[in-house]
């Protein structure tokens, strides 16, 4: 079952398209920005719960966007133990620079049934050449996508087990809720225990042992993969977290002053008026 994504609505930077939604936090795309990303999407391929998208040490045939679905990239380790490594959203784009590659050093599994969109190295340039707002979106994108990556070393590295467990799913609510996959403070999780201790670098008993304390706490709700953040105060708290790394709507105002002096130099001159 699919959470009911939002209506188009531009004018307030809400998108039925994830890709467009997610875009829109980081800088105002146009009519013509819109069009290009839903028709990038149109051609999706369908993928099963637990199937690789990308194999590690495989050449990467195209970067990918998330349609629908969650996916996850992941580590296994010569003992045959494996770290995930980040969630990947509707929205997300896997690999963008992937062609620079010979060969990938992590591998990209579903985590549920999935939809992806390949998009071809051609289509990429065209993308950041053709489409400036575009471009500056994706470069403010990969920015989000660093600071997730601090916070995990963070987390792994610093933070207690339900500190752990606190930030990641207070961060999966923030960002679905973003791109209008989330119902207030719930989402759909479609992840084993083992996925999620896998994430959390713990052991399936620990993890287990953490999120029955916050279903005792009633901090989540957890129950045939839907859950639902019921107190998200104390979440943060525990986490030691606010959304603000994750950069949403922090495009500054010169920027967006900017695109627009930008896309007043690249608008064909007017024709005059006849006599």
């Amino acid at each position: 079952m699919w959470l009911h994504r939002a209506r188009v609505t531009r004018g307030n930077g809400r998108a039925g398209n994830p890709l467009v939604a997610k875009l829109m936090q980081f800088a105002p795309l146009s009519d013509g920005d819109v069009v290009v990303l839903e028709e990038m999407c149109r051609r999706e391929e369908r993928f099963q719960p637990g199937t690789n998208i990308v194999v590690e040490g495989e050449t990467p045939r195209a970067a990918f966007v998330i349609t629908r679905g969650l996916a996850h990239r992941y580590r296994l380790m010569p003992d045959g133990r494996r770290q995930i490594l980040t969630i990947l959203i509707p929205g997300d784009f896997c690999d963008l620079h992937g062609f620079l590659l010979k060969a990938m050093d992590h591998s990209v599994a579903t985590s549920g049934p999935t939809r992806i969109a390949a998009i071809d190295r051609e289509t990429v340039m065209k993308l950041v050449l053709n489409h400036p707002r575009i471009g500056a979106a994706l470069w403010w994108s990969a920015m989000q996508e660093q600071a997730m990556l601090r916070e995990r070393i963070v987390a792994l590295g610093r933070r207690s087990a339900r500190g752990r467990l606190a930030y990641f799913l207070c961060e999966l609510v923030w960002r679905q809720r973003a791109v209008g996959m989330a119902e207030d403070h719930a989402i759909r999780l479609p992840f084993t225990q083992t996925d999620l201790a896998d994430t959390l670098g713990l052991t399936s008993v620990h993890t287990n042992r953490v999120l029955q304390g916050f279903r005792r706490d009633e901090l989540i709700t957890l129950e045939r993969q839907r859950l639902i953040l019921r107190d998200i105060e104390r979440l943060q708290a525990i986490s030691g977290l606010t959304p603000d790394y994750l950069k949403l709507s922090s495009t500054p105002s010169e920027v967006l002053r900017y695109f627009d002096d930008l896309e007043r130099d690249r608008a064909p001159p007017s024709l005059p008026e006849d006599p």
